[in-house]
């Protein structure tokens, strides 16, 4: 099987890839690009194409996916954020010292 032949991977895992490629698209990502996170996106929730055989199934992690949504939704921006973890960086430091 040459590399990147998707043909060991279920029904389910390529509309999945497919929707998310999609959603990239939609933000503007590069079609490229776009198919080649989320194929990297099915691999790491999935672990990958499903082989046959007793004792390969696993459960779905599928963490990648929220995370994206809670650090979109942030409220902060990363110049805040980043802002604010110097400011508490700061603050340890100090006590530390003193």
């Amino acid at each position: 099987m040459p590399r990147g032949d998707k043909s060991s991977y279920t029904d389910k895992q390529k509309r999945k890839a497919e929707h998310i490629e999609e959603g990239y698209e939609d933000r503007g990502v590069s079609k490229d690009e776009a198919e080649r996170r989320a194929w990297a996106t099915v691999n790491k929730e999935s672990g990958g194409g499903k082989k046959s055989g007793p004792g390969r199934s696993k459960i779905e992690n599928h963490a990648s996916s929220r995370k994206g949504g809670h650090i979109a939704g942030s409220d902060q921006s990363a110049e805040k954020r980043s802002a604010a973890a110097k400011k508490g960086w700061e603050a340890r430091r100090k006590q530390a010292r003193g």
